[in-house]
């Protein structure tokens, strides 16, 4: 949901550690009520495997007057994740898709050579106030597929493995993660978990886990090798290092990452792509109406950025 004016963050403080390799503090921006904070891209860090955008969004209670009211805008080469921990968005998209998501869901929506999508708020909850949290995410396709058919997939939050020992929680979103693999389609090798950590308790994020990892804190702190960081951090380990975090009053917090991709992504927008007359082409099909419509949502849309 690029809709977000957030600018790019400014770089973070310094690393405390050397297992971490990037400590990137996010930029955070207000929306009507719902605060984003915004970790990747930033000057420090482009992506991380192939996460290129990292939203963090409330939590909050929206009144119904402030509902979630993303327009129809378009994507291309990327697919976006998107993964709530309170509240329901619905989504519809150029597919004919129609889909609420929910709380635990996996949202994958794969744009390729195009895709229109909107979400908001479902118009039969408008009546209360609306509580949002959650992570919304995109992922650079491989060279070879950044023009592939546009695709949605959803997947519900009782298919998704869920290990649990000695006060750990940890769902596998994508990818595989001490020995659980998750069900969601890849692309591109891919790492996404989310971890609960009870007071006193600890995990190992494993050196060959993902070529490279990262955490992002949602709540609590984490310790690393003595070094204590609060929620809202993204942290970037070093490859090939092993790492145990500790959390000794608790702690929520995603892991992430991947493969690294052979090659540059430029990001413009909502657009992804590793050419940039093929954004350039994606601006001037976006500006000429040339993208499909969304179906049931067809009278709003985002106009292209001017700057």
């Amino acid at each position: 949901m690029s809709f977000y004016p957030c600018p790019d963050p400014k770089p973070g403080d310094a690393t405390a550690v050397d297992a971490i390799e990037t400590l990137i503090i996010p930029r955070t921006s207000d929306i009507g009520g719902l605060e984003v904070r915004r970790a990747l891209p930033s000057a420090k860090r482009r992506l991380v495997g192939p996460f290129i955008f990292f939203d963090r969004m409330g939590p909050a209670i929206l009144r119904p007057t402030d509902a979630l009211d993303v327009r129809p805008h378009p994507h291309i080469g990327l697919s976006t994740v998107t993964y709530l921990f309170d509240g329901n968005i619905r989504h519809r998209d150029s597919l004919g898709t129609e889909m609420v998501i929910r709380p635990g869901d996996v949202n994958l929506m794969t744009a390729g050579r195009g895709i229109v999508h909107s979400e908001r708020s479902p118009e039969e909850l408008r009546t209360e106030p609306l509580p949002i949290s959650g992570l919304q995410t995109w992922l650079a396709l491989p060279d070879h597929l950044e023009e592939i058919d546009p695709a949605f997939a959803n997947t519900a939050a009782g298919e998704l493995p869920m290990l649990r020992e000695n006060g750990v929680e940890a769902r596998v979103v994508m990818g595989k993660f001490h020995g659980a693999g998750s069900v969601v389609k890849q692309h591109a090798e891919t790492l996404y978990v989310d971890i609960r950590l009870q007071p006193g308790s600890h995990i190992q994020i494993p050196a060959d886990a993902a070529e490279e990892r990262a955490i992002y804190t949602l709540d609590g702190s984490v310790q690393i090798a003595g070094e204590t960081f609060p929620a809202d951090r993204l942290l970037v380990f070093r490859a090939r290092d092993e790492i145990v975090i500790h959390a000794p009053e608790g702690a929520h917090f995603m892991l992430f990452g991947g493969a690294a991709l052979p090659s540059k992504r430029y990001i413009w927008w909502n657009f992804v792509s590793s050419s940039k007359e093929r954004i350039e082409q994606a601006k001037e099909e976006w500006r000429s109406g040339r993208f499909d419509i969304v179906p049931g949502d067809e009278e709003e849309f985002i106009p292209l950025p001017e700057n």
